[in-house]
């Protein structure tokens, strides 16, 4: 039993790492401040305004007798010991749901809902045999049931969840940045058009300043009579 709990926690561990960053998730969270305990891994829920971090608790179990009585009653090919062997995993399941529950799920430390995880897609292919039973634990203990395809296809979920977030960020800085210089080109527009209309200012005083002052130069000028310098030469 502890060496199919192991495998389970390190299966989970290694979906886990493969689809998501070191940062996106908690090994041995403790979710629940009324419960002294930790549950195996949690993943850091996106979107949180606040520093307080959302968890989603992730649990992995492993019913090992209620499965190796099922996988032996299909070798007996005894259709009795089937179903009722079959009926102790769900009890097993069922009673998994409910510790996972209690233990891990304290809103608003944590998403509304927990995951179970099965390890092996068999394991996870025999409960869903049972009619209804994702909507039981769901309605019942508000746990999901997954095995290694639908974790990892939920997680690809978040980690897109994840990526949006990201990208919504960095346009926001985009959009801060591109603010920032809309501002500073309207300032530097209005500096441009004042220093424009200072230069017409300047270039239409010069004009007139060129036309008075030249006229009146002149009319000065024709009033000074020079030598002649051919006179000059002969004295």
């Amino acid at each position: 039993v502890k060496t199919k709990g192991v495998f389970g926690e390190y299966q989970l561990g290694n979906i886990l790492e493969q689809i998501l960053t070191p940062d996106q998730y908690g090994k041995n969270v403790a979710t629940n401040p009324d419960y002294n305990g930790s549950v195996e891994y949690a993943v850091k829920m996106p979107g949180k305004d606040n520093d307080n971090e959302l968890w989603l608790p992730i649990d992995s179990k492993f019913p090992t007798e209620s499965y190796e009585l099922l996988i032996d009653a299909y070798e007996s090919a005894d259709k009795d010991s089937v179903d009722s062997a079959r009926k102790q995993l769900i009890r097993a399941i069922d009673g998994f749901a409910k510790d996972i529950s209690i233990k891990y799920i304290s809103v608003p430390n944590t998403t509304d809902f927990a995951i179970m995880f099965l390890p092996i897609e068999g394991l996870f292919a025999e409960v869903l045999r049972e009619p209804g039973i994702m909507e039981t634990l769901r309605s019942k203990y508000k746990i999901a049931l997954t095995g290694p395809t639908t974790l990892s296809a939920l997680l690809n979920s978040l980690q897109m969840g994840f990526r949006t977030l990201l990208v919504q960020e960095r346009s926001s800085e985009v959009w801060n940045i591109l603010s920032g210089v809309k501002s500073e080109f309207s300032k530097f527009e209005g500096h441009l058009s004042k220093v424009q209309s200072q230069l017409k200012t300047a270039s239409s005083s010069l004009e007139t300043l060129q036309g008075t002052r030249t006229r009146a130069l002149d009319r000065k000028l024709k009033n000074i009579e020079l030598p002649d310098s051919d006179s000059n030469s002969e004295d």
